[in-house]
């Protein structure tokens, strides 16, 4: 295979997850606490050969490769919910803590819910911590109150306090599933925080920027499908041409 067709397809794979990427960010435009993906890329050089006898020597080969995924960590947009048991960080930093059976994750998404045992829990049933870890109710309480501060009460007094956790740097943080993260290095007390209860902070996704994304990459993907037929049109005529010389 010619080394303009390794090239082009190197640029199409990197097309191919970029939109990938994108796709996934569409398709959480309506995720609380979502956070938008985007995909950074670099060209990387491969010798070809090392003859330099001829008047054209050997030139390095120029490919497309990933180079690192981005996670954009502004808010989204606060919408207010009046439900008790959504709650919202108000500003860019700080995550809930959330337990799972591989250690601690972190999120920004907080539609929480009450499950069968009375535990807080996240949307697919993991428990969110608290300063003395997880939060539970009884069946008789009522008024569930949630302080800016993320002091949680009920009609049965105080129950905690909700742990919010800051990372100043933020690419420690690994994206884990379920709109949850995984840190390489332990979280830090926020200076300052503040939540609001009966709202939820929105996914930070444009969907105009998306589409328009995605727009450029599909017309990027044709260029080259089109320089890749192009230049097998080409070889294929050179291939016949010298299959017609008589020996």
């Amino acid at each position: 295979m010619q080394n303009a067709t390794l090239v082009a397809l190197s640029g199409q794979i990197a097309l191919r997850r970029k939109l990938d990427v994108i796709a996934n960010n569409v398709a959480n435009m309506d995720t609380a606490g979502f956070k938008r993906v985007s995909l950074d890329f670099e060209e990387t050089t491969m010798p070809k050969a090392s003859a330099t006898l001829f008047p054209r020597r050997d030139r390095d080969n120029r490919f497309v490769r990933e180079l690192a995924t981005v996670h954009d960590f502004s808010a989204g947009s606060v919408e207010v919910t009046g439900n008790d048991l959504d709650v919202a960080i108000e500003g860019d930093s700080g995550f809930f803590v959330v337990g799972t059976p591989a250690g601690e994750r972190y999120t920004r998404a907080g539609d929480f819910a009450i499950d069968s045992t009375g535990r807080l829990v996240t949307s697919d049933g993991k428990p969110v911590l608290a300063d003395g870890g997880e939060v539970t109710f009884g069946a008789e309480e009522t008024n569930i109150a949630v302080a800016r501060d993320g002091t949680i009460s009920s009609s049965a007094g105080l129950k905690g306090k909700l742990r919010i956790a800051d990372f100043p740097d933020t690419t420690v943080l690994a994206k884990d599933g379920d709109n949850l993260y995984s840190a390489s290095a332990a979280p830090q007390a926020p200076a300052y925080v503040r939540v609001r209860q009966g709202a939820l902070e929105k996914s930070n996704v444009s969907g105009v920027q998306e589409l328009t994304a995605m727009l450029d990459v599909q017309r990027a993907y044709e260029r080259i499908s089109n320089l890749v037929k192009q230049q097998n049109d080409t070889s294929s005529r050179a291939i016949e041409r010298l299959g017609s010389v008589n020996a």
